[in-house]
């Protein structure tokens, strides 16, 4: 049996491995200038395959015919958002498509609204 097929499927995946590291799925993190520092989360899908076969000749050698090939898809999914000591994640998503979808997006940010609220009314000395 040929080793033709092992060497195509060990190349496809160096060269994937190429193309796909670490800072695929976790960007480098921007730095804004106000101290801010935004890390890009992706989604990192790999797909692979290849075939081949050893074709018998007339003269006795063996001529092989195959195949392999990958690909790579990345998709943003998120972005980590530091701020101030806290980390955020806001998702790059499609738009919620219900109304009660919309209302579990807004509860975090509506949450954070109250509370600061809440803290700009409660003195300082009452704490």
């Amino acid at each position: 049996m040929s080793q033709n097929v092992p060497n195509m499927l060990e190349n496809t995946i160096a060269k994937i491995r190429e193309m796909v590291d670490v800072n695929s799925v976790i960007g480098n993190p921007i730095t804004t200038p106000d101290g801010v520092t935004i890390i890009p989360v992706s989604k990192v899908s790999v797909g692979f395959g290849g075939g081949g076969s050893d074709f018998v000749s007339k003269n006795g050698d063996n001529p092989f015919g195959g195949g392999a090939g990958g690909g790579v898809k990345i998709n943003p999914i998120a972005f980590l958002v530091v701020k101030e000591g806290s980390v955020r994640m806001i998702p790059v998503a499609a738009p919620a498509n219900t109304t009660a979808d919309r209302i579990v997006e807004m509860v975090p940010d509506t949450l954070d609204k109250i509370a600061a609220f809440l803290d700009t009314r409660i003195p300082k000395n009452q704490e």
